[in-house]
């Protein structure tokens, strides 16, 4: 367990003037050669294991935010109750992340890496895709927890909206035979792609977990191959 700061969640809500969050963002950025919220007092030696608790320090409170987010929604989640979750003091949270807001920002950060289809054959197009993705949902839990958050409130959906748009998009666009077309079609390509994760790693419907990676590829490709570049429907 990471060891505890001094309590004073009583006096600390879950958001906080725009001012004093930024000057604890400020002050919790880990810069090169500054104390994060486990430094050295003045003077003293640095740590070397300081660094890796501070990172798991971070993983565990991203961990337990991902899941009380998609729980209780973003409204009714409390800095209280994450910092309970993974067994720190809520101030911990507070000093690395400032406020709610600030914390939902960094556990909803998705990269999705989608590959760019332009270096393969276009017929390979739609198989390339549905691979990356099954194997992204395979190995980054950040994705299921986003979906189980996406799915229980506002502010998760408009957060997987955002990564559609900003990263999903302009790689359809790329091979799309009609580029005004790609928000449909990457609409269309995520209700296969994030179907088939909602049924196999949220769900967990026992056909769906039992498919293997060829055969979710096999079944889904050809459809998400018409979808980036058929003509018509």
């Amino acid at each position: 367990m990471v060891e505890h700061a001094p309590s004073t969640t009583d006096a600390v809500p879950d958001t906080a003037p725009a001012a004093a969050s930024a000057a604890r963002s400020d002050a919790v950025a880990d810069p090169a050669g500054a104390p994060d919220a486990e430094g050295s007092a003045p003077g003293e030696a640095a740590d070397p294991a300081r660094p890796r608790r501070s990172a798991a320090t971070r993983a565990a409170i991203l961990a337990a935010a991902r899941d009380r987010f998609a729980a209780d929604g973003y409204e009714r989640a409390t800095i209280r109750a994450i910092a309970r979750d993974a067994d720190i003091d809520p101030s911990m949270v507070m000093r690395y992340y400032g406020n709610k807001a600030g914390l939902f920002a960094a556990a909803s950060e998705i990269e999705v890496h989608a590959p760019d289809l332009t270096h393969f054959p276009r017929e390979e197009a739609g198989a390339r895709l549905v691979r990356h993705f099954v194997e992204r949902w395979e190995c980054d839990e950040t994705l299921t927890a986003m979906m189980r958050v996406g799915v229980t409130n506002e502010a998760g959906a408009e957060r997987m909206r955002g990564v559609f748009a900003e990263q999903i998009e302009p790689v359809l666009a790329a091979v799309c035979p009609v580029p005004e077309e790609a928000p449909t079609r990457a609409a269309l390509i995520a209700s296969q792609i994030l179907g088939m994760a909602l049924c196999r790693y949220v769900l967990h419907l026992p056909p769906a977990v039992g498919l293997s990676h060829d055969e979710v590829i096999a079944w889904l490709a050809p459809t998400v191959q018409r979808y980036l570049t058929a003509e018509h429907p």
